[in-house]
């Protein structure tokens, strides 16, 4: 499984921006996908994750309400629509996949649970 992660850049507060990520070498309805940040020093956290079917949606509540997870499975693709941003939600974005299990619920949360991970992209959010 390959991911490849776009689409992050500099914004100023309160703007917007769209991540994406692509999925290569199987078939993407099959994997349960997540957003991941990391900022500097300090550990990768939870952003959002959706079900293979995109029927179920996660979010971390530092950001619900301004980012949504859709995903289109026709096209192999995950976005990420990050809304209302402010500069604490400034990091590396990882989106990451893990084939859909029956577990997710309890772990969806952990890096860990992931098995593939994209190359990152950094969204610098000016004050």
């Amino acid at each position: 499984v390959q991911l490849q992660a776009s689409g992050g850049g500099l914004v100023q507060a309160g703007g917007s921006l769209k991540l994406s990520c692509t999925l290569s070498g199987r078939t993407f309805s099959r994997y349960f996908m997540g957003w991941f940040r990391q900022a500097p020093g300090k550990e990768r956290e939870f952003v959002a994750a959706i079900t293979g079917s995109g029927g179920r949606t996660y979010y971390a509540d530092s950001v619900k309400g301004r980012f949504s997870i859709p995903r289109d499975n026709a096209k192999s693709m995950l976005y990420l629509q990050m809304n209302s941003l402010k500069p604490e939600d400034t990091a590396v974005y990882y989106c990451a996949a893990i084939p859909s299990t029956e577990n997710y619920d309890l772990n969806y949360y952990f890096p860990s649970f992931y098995n593939s991970w994209g190359q990152g992209t950094q969204v610098t959010v000016s004050s």
